[in-house]
């Protein structure tokens, strides 16, 4: 079985050769723990009254972002390693957050910069919060304005509704409004902070709920630290107060992660297995296999591993799919197209354009590069599958740029990625964990 690797990321050529396998598959992956249950579970953990143990968590640079901004709060973290698999010990402040003399620095993080606002206005202080240029462009507006609702006083120092900011808190509870079609991350950081506000929190969502998986995984993660959350209907959550217990909570792989060793066999052929990500999998993006099953790819199931295998003879079959809450692995599907027998569109994704980059343009601009036709619009893409033409991939320092159009080099020769080290932010394994596909491949 194959696991995450170490792999010095700061040695890796830029831009970095991809070669192709010329061999089918025939790997058994575990993959690092989830980014976005890790972060959650960080925030719970932060709250709780009591010491945590967070086993399996992810080690990148997104969840370091959440881990140094509970450090410079003050609350005690601990990373111990147990065997191959990190365990984190969160030291928590049972809802009563502590003062922070310097600035607070959530970097690249979108899921920390939306976490940790709710989080920080919990607290009777004030918090100056700075990030990365990237994380700056990102919208803030939606946890400004219930926060502000809430009594918070956030001064923005650069433009309206971004970072950096100055943010006072104040304890209370009430009725908020946000809405639902930005991003899920505004209402999951405003849901994580509800049950340590006096009498919880009502949230209502103003427009319709995108990637809703996620918002039922913070649920989840919330419940397990003995939180109790009412979803009266579709726009109506309800939290009661109370706090956080400490708890010991295990994390399964990353699904997003996962979709590129499901990818790479639909495009390389053979078979590959993720350990620990099955049919009780609480993320969303478990859900991708679904969508190789639809184009040909044959998918097996248990409780607890994923298995994918393009057989020989199979082929990768187009349609229009709905990408609207696993959105995620859009990139992915959108590489994996370039081999289908006919057109892919990819749909219900516009919001995407207000990620890291805006992940519409950047895979058109991309996938022409190789001289692949794709039409853009303001809803996702349809790929016309060709034989891509070398290149090499700019990336535009977003992780799931580098990591999904590398699949096209794992089955065509002649592709490169530029910035390759960006993979870090989530997947810092992710090279090696290729390499060990290959050796997979080459050992059958």
């Amino acid at each position: 079985m194959t696991q995450q690797p170490s792999f010095d990321l700061g040695a890796l050529a830029d831009p970095l050769e991809i070669v192709p396998i010329g061999a089918q598959l025939d790997a058994v992956v575990r993959l690092p723990g989830s980014k976005s249950i890790t972060n959650r579970a960080l925030v719970c953990a932060a709250l709780a009254a009591g010491t945590s143990r967070l086993s399996g968590a992810l080690i990148a640079d997104d969840t370091e972002a959440m881990l140094a901004v509970l450090g410079a709060l003050g609350i005690g973290t601990r990373v111990i390693q147990d065997g191959a698999t990190p365990v984190l010990e969160i030291d928590g402040c049972n809802s009563v957050l502590p003062s922070a003399s310097a600035p607070i620095d959530v970097r690249q993080s979108g899921t920390t910069a939306r976490f940790a606002l709710p989080m920080l206005s919990l607290g009777a202080h004030s918090y100056n919060v700075t990030a990365h240029p990237q994380m700056q462009a990102r919208p803030m507006e939606e946890t400004f304005a219930a926060l502000r609702s809430l009594g918070a006083t956030i001064e923005e120092t650069n433009s309206g509704g971004h970072l950096p900011a100055s943010i006072t808190g104040a304890n209370r509870s009430g009725t908020i409004t946000v809405a639902g079609d930005i991003s899920s991350q505004f209402l999951s950081g405003l849901l994580l902070s509800a049950p340590c506000r006096p009498d919880g929190l009502e949230i209502h969502l103003s427009s319709t709920l995108v990637s809703r998986p996620y918002v039922d995984m913070t649920i989840a993660v919330m419940a397990a630290f003995g939180a109790k959350v009412h979803v009266r209907d579709e726009r109506t959550f309800i939290v009661e107060g109370g706090g956080y217990r400490s708890v010991h909570y295990e994390i399964e792989p990353d699904a997003s992660a996962a979709s590129y060793i499901y990818g790479a066999a639909a495009v390389v052929g053979g078979r590959a297995t993720v350990v620990g990500l099955g049919s009780d999998a609480l993320q969303g993006d478990a859900g991708f296999v679904d969508v190789l099953e639809q184009m040909g790819v044959s998918v097996a199931r248990s409780a607890s591993e994923t298995t994918v295998e393009m057989r020989t003879g199979a082929r990768l079959v187009g349609g229009e799919f709905d990408f609207t809450h696993i959105s995620d692995t859009a990139q992915t599907l959108a590489a994996i197209s370039v081999f289908a027998d006919s057109p892919v569109s990819i749909r219900g994704i516009g919001f995407i354009r207000r990620k890291e980059i805006d992940r519409i343009a950047a895979i058109e601009a991309e996938l022409r590069r190789a001289s692949i036709n794709v039409v853009g619009d303001e809803d996702g893409w349809t790929i016309h599958p060709g034989r891509p033409v070398p290149t090499t991939f700019e990336t535009y320092e977003d992780h799931r740029m580098a990591m999904s159009l590398a699949l096209i080099g794992l089955r065509e020769p002649g592709f490169s990625i530029s910035g390759p080290g960006c993979v870090a932010k989530t997947f810092p394994g992710y090279w090696a964990t290729l390499e060990l596909l290959r050796r997979s491949a080459h050992d059958r």
